[in-house]
């Protein structure tokens, strides 16, 4: 508590000094950066510089990962509505997952799937990939894909960027993961079967 206190005020001061001198912007891109550092901080090795999947597979699988991603389809759920695959941290009901373009639900929440990736390159020349996909009310379904070395080599122009649709979460890394409650008909088929790649954090 006394740590996160003097950020605070070490924060203020550098704000209000850079502001003082007329340089309000300067003062918001400071704040802000040192923002994102203090919340991005305690979740992941080097997660302040890289998108999740980066530090959870690495460059090449975090690429392969992108460019295999299934488009967010919609579902009809209980009462007709089409729901979208969102996180299911932010997102328990039905009203919060309707479609409404390619990139967010009528509530503003962003589509999302969730990965695990066993990579079996060594023993069967292959890498698989499993996007699982959450729909409230709907409950989890798996799209599975298969990439060998070289659609490993083939995705290595790609880019792994925070904004691409869906937005892709790893559940090796995720904390917590197996700990979530979750109605009888919805329980994730994944839940304590992944193994966590950082244990301590992700378990």
């Amino acid at each position: 508590m006394g740590i996160s206190a003097l950020v605070a005020l070490l924060l203020i001061a550098a704000i209000a000094a850079v502001a003082a001198g007329g340089e309000i912007d300067a003062g918001r891109s400071l704040g802000s950066a040192i923002g994102r550092r203090l919340a991005c901080g305690p979740h992941l090795p080097d997660a302040c510089e890289h998108h999740p999947l980066v530090p959870a597979y690495g460059w090449p699988l975090a690429r392969l990962a992108r460019v295999l991603a299934p488009p967010p389809q919609p579902l009809p759920g209980p009462a007709g509505l089409p729901l979208v695959p969102v996180d299911f941290r932010r997102c328990r009901q039905p009203s919060c997952a309707v479609d409404a373009g390619p990139h967010l639900t009528a509530s503003r929440r962003r589509t999302t799937a969730f990965t695990e990736i066993v990579d079996r390159r060594s023993s069967l020349g292959w890498v698989e990939l499993v996007y699982w996909l959450y729909r409230p009310s709907l409950g989890w379904e798996a799209v599975r894909r298969r990439g060998s070395q070289a659609d490993v080599d083939a995705a290595a122009g790609t880019r792994v960027l925070a904004g691409d649709d869906p937005a892709l979460v790893p559940l090796e890394t995720l904390p917590g993961r197996n700990h979530y409650d979750f109605p009888a008909g919805e329980r994730p088929p994944w839940q304590w079967q992944v193994e966590g790649r950082y244990p301590g954090w992700s378990s």
